[in-house]
């Protein structure tokens, strides 16, 4: 009752404008919690590989087919995005993905760097490459370029110049990248 008698005591153009106030405020609280990317863990690694993803990271590229790049947060050298909805992420440096462990998951071998692949579910894909010191993991959601490998290209001679083969071979014989 207090409430109401207090809601009454004020002028009437602030009394009709108070539930459109309110509304807006609740709407516009719910966009900015909503518009967010979700953030990209960076994952955990030795030394060695955070050097390596260091590199890979100032080496990539400011746009990736026409998508700007647009770093998930909190920052991190490990991690890495193009685009807004749907983008496409980069991590570097995590453990062995297990699509690596599936021979049914050889992937392609673009611009000299062999990825393995798996759908993501959601008529993605997912990528990682194989036979490098640090893994690098791109995940391409559906409908971000009109082909799903598209954006692989962007990323070989970042990877090739950043990340070396474990096995010593050039980087031309990449039909085993995968593995």
């Amino acid at each position: 009752m207090a409430s109401r008698d207090l809601l009454n005591r004020l002028p009437a153009p602030v009394r009709w404008l108070a539930l459109p106030a309110a509304l807006l405020g609740c709407t516009a609280w719910m966009v900015v919690s909503w518009s967010g990317d979700p953030d990209v863990p960076a994952p955990a690694q030795d030394a060695e590989t955070a050097r390596y993803c260091a590199a890979l990271h100032a080496a990539l590229p400011a746009e990736v087919l026409g998508h700007p790049r647009e770093d998930p947060s909190p920052a991190s050298p490990y991690t890495a995005a193009w685009g807004s909805s749907p983008r496409t992420v980069m991590t570097c440096g995590a453990d062995r993905p297990d699509l690596l462990n599936d021979t049914d998951r050889k992937g392609p071998c673009v611009d000299e760097v062999g990825w393995g692949l798996t759908e993501d579910g959601a008529g993605g894909y997912r990528f990682a490459t194989g036979m490098r010191k640090a893994y690098v993991v791109v995940e391409v959601p559906a409908g971000a370029y009109p082909n799903y490998a598209d954006p692989l290209g962007s990323f070989s001679d970042a990877i090739r110049a950043t990340v070396p083969r474990i096995d010593g071979k050039a980087d031309s014989d990449c039909l085993d990248d995968a593995s």
